[in-house]
Parts: C-alpha cells; sequence; structure tokens
C-alpha cells in the first residue's frame, strides 16, 4: 500500500527534471534573441530611407540650412515638394521611364545570354574551355574604369554613341553572372540531358524546355543584383549619352546640382521616388533570392 502511494512520487521527479530542461525552451529563447537582433539591424537599415522620406516634406533651404534629419518639422512640413515633381519637374519622368526601360531590358538580355553562355562551360566540351573560363574568372577582377576608355572606343567605332543600345550592350555577357549560372548548373544531372537527347529533343530545345526551367531560383536572384545594378549604373551612361532627354534617372538627378544653383527640393523628392522601383523588384523576387544564391554557392 505504502508502495503504491510513494510510487507517483519517484515517477513525478525525472518528469519534472525533463520539463524543466526542455530544449524546446532554449531554443525558443535563442530564435526570439535573433529575431530581435534581426530586427535591430533591420531598424538601423530603414533610417537612411526613413531620412530621405522625411527630407522630401522639407523646404530645399532647410535642407540645407540643416541637413537631413529623422524628426518632422510640422510647421515647415509641406507637399511643395511633391506639387513640384508633379507639375513642374521637367524631364524627371522621361528619366523615370528610360530607366525602367533600359533596366528592364538590360536585366532580361543579361540573365539569357549569361545562363547560355554559362549552359556552353557547364553541360559542354570543347577546346579552350578551361582558358575561356579561366579568363571569365579573370575579367571579374578587372575594374571597370580600366575598361570604360576601350569601351567607349568601341562603342564610338560603331556608331552607337549617344543611343540606348550602348548602355547595356557591354553588359549583356556579365562575367559574374556567367560564373554564378555555371555554379549552378553543374548541378543538374547530365541524364536528364540524355533523357531529353534520347527523347528526340534539339540541343536548343534542351536548354529552353528542361534546363531553364530549372534555373528560376538562380535566375531571380541574379535579377535582383543585375537589375539593382542597371539602375544604379551612373558612369557610363554620362560618358556615352549627350542628350539631355535620353538621361537616365541617376544621370539626370546629378544635373539638378550646379555650380550656379541647387535644386534640393526636386532632388529630395526625385531621389525617394527612385528607390521604388528597387524595393519592388526585391519583393517580387526575395523568396527566390536566398536559395537561389546558396545553391549557385555550393553547386560544383
Amino acid at each position: 500500500m505504502s508502495a503504491s502511494l510513494m510510487s507517483p512520487t519517484i515517477t513525478d521527479q525525472p518528469t519534472q527534471q525533463l520539463r524543466d530542461d526542455d530544449p524546446n525552451r532554449s531554443s525558443r529563447g535563442r530564435s526570439a534573441l535573433v529575431n530581435c537582433a534581426l530586427i535591430a539591424v533591420a531598424a538601423i537599415a530603414l533610417i537612411p530611407f526613413w531620412a530621405i522620406f522625411v527630407g522630401t516634406f522639407q523646404d530645399g533651404t532647410n535642407l540645407i540650412r540643416h541637413g537631413l534629419n529623422l524628426g518632422i518639422n510640422w510647421d515647415e512640413a509641406g507637399l511643395q515638394n511633391y506639387v513640384m515633381l508633379f507639375t513642374d519637374s521637367g524631364n524627371f519622368f522621361r528619366w523615370f521611364a528610360n530607366s525602367v526601360g533600359l533596366t528592364a531590358v538590360q536585366t532580361v538580355l543579361t540573365l539569357f545570354v549569361s545562363a547560355f553562355v554559362a549552359y556552353g562551360f557547364a553541360k559542354y566540351e570543347f577546346r579552350g574551355k578551361i582558358a575561356l573560363f579561366i579568363t571569365v574568372v579573370l575579367l571579374m577582377t578587372v575594374p571597370f574604369e580600366m575598361m570604360m576608355l576601350p569601351l567607349f572606343s568601341q562603342i564610338h567605332s560603331m556608331g552607337l554613341s549617344n543611343t540606348f543600345v550602348a548602355i547595356f550592350l557591354p553588359f549583356l555577357a556579365a562575367p559574374m553572372t556567367i560564373f554564378f549560372f555555371r555554379q549552378y548548373l553543374t548541378g543538374i544531372p547530365n541524364e536528364l540531358l540524355e533523357a531529353g537527347r534520347v527523347d528526340g529533343v534539339s540541343e536548343f530545345g534542351i536548354f529552353f524546355r528542361l534546363v531553364l526551367p530549372l534555373m528560376t531560383p538562380a535566375m531571380a536572384a541574379m535579377a535582383i543584383l543585375v537589375g539593382m545594378g542597371a539602375w544604379n549604373n551612373f558612369l557610363w551612361p554620362l560618358l556615352v549619352l549627350r542628350s539631355p532627354e535620353m538621361y537616365t534617372l541617376p544621370v539626370g538627378l546629378n544635373t539638378l546640382l550646379t555650380p550656379y544653383g541647387n535644386n534640393y527640393d526636386l532632388l529630395i523628392v526625385g531621389a525617394f521616388f527612385s528607390l521604388i522601383p528597387i524595393l519592388v523588384l526585391f519583393l517580387m523576387f526575395q523568396r527566390f533570392f536566398i536559395s537561389g544564391m546558396t545553391a549557385g554557392a555550393v553547386k560544383g
């Protein structure tokens, strides 16, 4: 009788100890700390965006006098900068449209051309393959400033100066994109390609119908990087473009800063609107970004 009464007490002690040492509790604690740290980092990263947003409600004279700040002075805040943007902004929306169109065209063509070249490096054997791939890798280490003048001379000799084609043509076969796609494609089994050949699919059909759909995560990851580079490109369009109506947005906004006067009112609100396409691009492809970058880093 007494033994049966004591048995629940004996079995309860290990249960209580297991409850105290619950690994899920410590895991939840670590997850909470990580989440708090990530929220803090995200808040710090958003501070410049908030400062620019606040600056869009301030007069240009106040921006020069006080600079950007995180607080809104409601006595001096107004929508005059937005009114100027939509009523008296000159070529701003033309520059915006030029940047959107060129970014879309350059991103799509760069992904397609680079994927095609990377597919050849990853899945075909030909003479000089290793030497050509080493050349691609070495080109990744060459600063653009070293290639800028030879590229400009080539573009000028082709009669493409002051054209939109000159902006994206030199960057269609991007070394970084080719290298990334090649690493990703080495993880696709050759048996899949052989099965397509046995079924009578052409080599182009294998690429477009079998390989390209499998590259969706890698394509999305590189679309963000290539799109950001094309949208923020400043030096090359500044060099090849001459007509103000053909300027891209970074070049056009730079023209607002002159030795004779600076239009900070339009510059700050224009810079804020220039952030929107990049945010949209990232939100569209962010779910593929981590998986695509991780897969490209470990394949091969």
